[in-house]
């Protein structure tokens, strides 16, 4: 399948027309200005590429620094503190470890010879410029990653945040990334298992499209990003190289928009979801034959990524004939061939004896290949194009030892303002009436109504090994179809929490993911997160994501599950710096893998029986600040978060799970926004059972008046079902664990009852829940 192409010779020296800019030209022209700030470099760092070369860089070489050395490639502001996930790992966190953080993505052992990678990454800027190719090609982009690790993909989830519901732009980017996500996703036919939709004004020029996949392997089969064995070939293979994508990693995802700025439509890549399917099985072929020593995908910065990274990781050098990449359009230079992020595109290294082999297994896959390259051993990263050399370059210079910031960071001043303002003074309703209007309302807003007009956009079942998937608390997916294991994921964070104080909203998240988890029965194993935040050149936002990363990393230790690697995601910034509001609220996306020895032992989020007991797991306390009832009913945002406490989540979580391994839960939901309210809500629509439920002794233990304990957002709390003859036990089982418990009613009927309060129908509930986003999306 190699062939020949029309590629034109390398890009000219700006002001000298016709002559290509080699590395001798170079040399010979040092005082030639080169455009490197419309690339997103800054003068140092010009500077710093003219030092580490001993001349100024060619046009070539200057594209490659360019997109390797940009916020989205190099994490050049957050590396210094992204050390703190590696510093707080110990060796009992390790153990079920694999692959940790520097590979494409993180590799869990779940036991009996297999493994998990899943990763999570952020496509954010571009799917506000072009919703649907942003979004479709954030997935493709992880699934990838999952693939160059030797996995096989089985699912994704994704994790959505949006403007105002009612805002006139909200709709564009709404219909566009949810048909993106969904074309994409179900064409490469894979489950859709969870995530999470959120509105908020916040958002509104700068939305967050979080990707996550999810990848199945045997141990030996893992694969890494490598590049080793002088005369090794270097073949590029998937679609052929377009002009869609270039300058993406340097200037889309690493520039804060600006209202007058320009047009950045031509820097979004598009994805081709079938070629993707069929680079999988590929893939997957050249794996069982042993065809690859070495991959990495293209994604962020292309070409130069691949080919930098993979000489950079293996210690070794690498020579590149650029003429044999197979281009879409012929009229594209060196540098745009660099930099060019098309999409379904791989780089391998192979053994010339393999060579033959992994060529037939590319044709019986109708997959386009090229011999472009091959390893060296003299540590050198050198590019030629139609027999020109245009780049020589030491690729860990590119790589690997890019700048690493100390960016200030400050407390903003209108922190302690922000948190004075207590949503527990704001008035709440005595009476049935009021609490029950409330509650409607509530659970009917943007972000607590039901997410199915998104999801059922999404096939959660192709595949047959979905065992859980949204509205559920977690997604559950089988790995081995003869014991039965299987793995639960779940991703959570609140931006409104992370506001308020963004150390404790770091933890909120990964304890909420880590309770959703163990909601369904599994073990939390491991953590993956994509960090969105505003400029890191604002000491506000950079003092926010400093404080979730140290909260984030803490609270992993003290939970034993670590960070397998992930994503950050800055300048999701658009107005006056300093000034709050000109940011995203700090949105640290945390997701947590679980195993389970059985999926058919998973606890669904709600009662499909009669006649069972309710229990609620845990305390409540008066937390209202950044709560969903503070934000709809009162507009409010202040305070101060709920309260965190690690220690009960860990306990609460060995109830869930024991209640799931020994099937004494028929049902379980957690806690989390929307209180009490909310998961009474979700919980009887999942099946339409309803339950009759009687708070006086929850008021009474806690302190609390009605309103408080059905709307507070206490952390470590969960509702479960259980069949009254296993009542005893989960009860002695929480004792057991030092986890409160308390009865609050009973399954059955088609109505909500609540004492003090009122009835709701269940079919009330649902059409108040399921209205939402149809009403705004048709």
């Amino acid at each position: 399948m190699t062939a020949a192409n029309s590629s034109t010779p390398a890009d000219p020296a700006p002001g000298a027309p016709g002559q290509t800019d080699t590395v001798e030209h170079a040399a010979s022209t040092p005082d030639l200005e080169l455009p490197y700030a419309e690339l997103g470099l800054k003068d140092d760092e010009y500077a710093r590429i003219r030092e580490i070369l001993g001349r100024r860089p060619t046009a070539a070489e200057l594209a490659m620094y360019s997109v390797m050395w940009s916020e989205h490639c190099s994490y050049k502001s957050s590396k210094k503190h992204l050390r703190r996930f590696g510093e707080r790992t110990t060796e009992q966190m390790r153990e079920h470890l694999l692959v940790g953080m520097g590979e494409n993505a993180g590799v869990v052992d779940i036991g009996d010879g297999w493994a998990v990678t899943f990763k999570v990454e952020s496509h954010n800027h571009p799917s506000y410029v072009e919703p649907h190719q942003g979004a479709a090609t954030g997935v493709g982009g992880i699934v990838r990653d999952i693939i160059s690790m030797g996995a096989r993909p089985v699912a994704v989830m994704d994790q959505l945040r949006f403007g105002a519901i009612d805002h006139p732009d909200t709709a564009r980017v709404v219909h566009g990334v949810v048909a993106g996500i969904g074309g994409y996703g179900n064409s490469l036919g894979l489950p859709n298992i969870g995530g999470e939709t959120v509105f908020d004004p916040t958002y509104q020029t700068n939305p967050l499209v979080n990707a996550l996949c999810l990848g199945v392997l045997r141990h030996e089969d893992i694969h890494l990003a490598s590049a080793t064995g002088p005369g090794n070939k270097v073949v590029l293979f998937g679609a052929r190289t377009g002009g869609d994508g270039i300058g993406g990693a340097s200037i889309l995802a690493s520039e804060t928009f600006e209202e007058d700025g320009p047009a950045k439509r031509p820097s979004v890549q598009v994805g081709d979801p079938f070629m993707e399917k069929l680079l999988i099985e590929c893939c997957l072929e050249l794996f069982a034959a042993g065809a690859v020593e070495g991959i990495q995908d293209l994604g962020a910065a292309g070409i130069s990524c691949a080919t930098s990274e993979l000489a950079a990781n293996g210690g070794s050098g690498m020579r590149i004939d650029l003429e044999n990449v197979l281009l879409r359009d012929p009229t594209l230079n060196a540098g745009e061939i660099l930099m060019s992020e098309s999409q379904e595109r791989m780089m391998a290294v192979v053994r010339p004896e393999m060579l033959d082999d992994f060529t037939a297994i590319c044709a019986r896959w109708d997959v386009e290949m090229s011999v472009i390259g091959e390893v060296t051993g003299d540590g050198r990263l050198v590019i030629d194009h139609h027999g020109q050399r245009i780049v020589d370059v030491d690729p860990a210079t590119v790589a690997v030892d890019s700048p690493v910031y100390d960016r200030p960071y400050a407390r903003p001043d209108w922190q302690d303002a922000l948190q004075a303002d207590r949503a527990e003074t704001l008035e709440r309703p005595r009476d049935a009436a009021g609490i029950a209007e409330q509650l409607r309302a509530l659970i009917s807003s943007p972000n607590l109504a039901s997410a199915a007009w998104v999801t059922d956009q999404y096939d959660r079942y192709v595949g047959g090994n979905t065992a859980l998937a949204m509205p559920d608390d977690a997604g559950v997916v089988r790995v081995d179809e003869s014991t039965g294991r299987g793995v639960a994921l779940a991703t959570d964070a609140n931006g409104r929490y992370c506001e308020l104080d963004p150390r404790a909203g770091a933890q909120l998240a990964l304890a909420e993911a880590y309770r959703n988890v163990a909601t369904v029965g599994a073990e939390p194993l491991a953590v993956t997160d994509c960090l969105n935040f505003g400029s890191p050149e604002d000491p506000g936002p950079m003092w926010q994501l400093v404080e979730a990363i140290e909260g984030l990393s803490e609270a992993c230790q003290v939970l034993g599950v670590p960070v397998t690697g992930g994503n950050v995601s800055l300048y999701n910034s658009t107005g006056e710096p300093g000034v709050q509001g000109s940011a995203i609220h700090p949105t640290p996306v945390v997701g947590v893998l679980g195993v389970l020895e059985d999926v058919a032992r998973r606890t669904p989020s709600g009662w499909r029986e009669q006649g069972q007991a309710v229990l609620l797991l845990g305390t409540t306390r008066e937390e209202l600040s950044g709560s969903a009832w503070a934000n709809v009913i009162h507009d409010h945002l202040g305070g101060l978060p709920p309260a965190v406490d690690l220690e009960a989540e860990r306990a609460l979580a060995q109830v869930l799970i024991g209640a799931a391994r020994d099937e004494l839960a028929a049902a379980a939901h957690d806690l989390s926004e929307g209180g009490l309210a909310q998961a009474l809500a979700e919980s009887c629509t999942r099946f339409g059972v309803g339950a009759r439920i009687t708070l006086a002794e929850l008021c009474q233990r806690d302190g609390l008046d009605l309103a408080t304990a059905l709307f507070s957002e206490s952390q470590a709390r969960a509702l479960v079902a259980v069949p009254t003859e296993h009542e005893g036990r989960l009860t002695a089982l929480a004792a057991e664990h030092g986890v409160p418990v308390l009865r609050l009613g009973t399954t059955g009927g088609t109505a909500l009852e609540v004492d003090g309060v009122g009835s709701f129908a269940v079919g009330e509930l649902r059409d108040l829940r399921e209205g939402t986003l149809p009403r705004y999306f048709g």
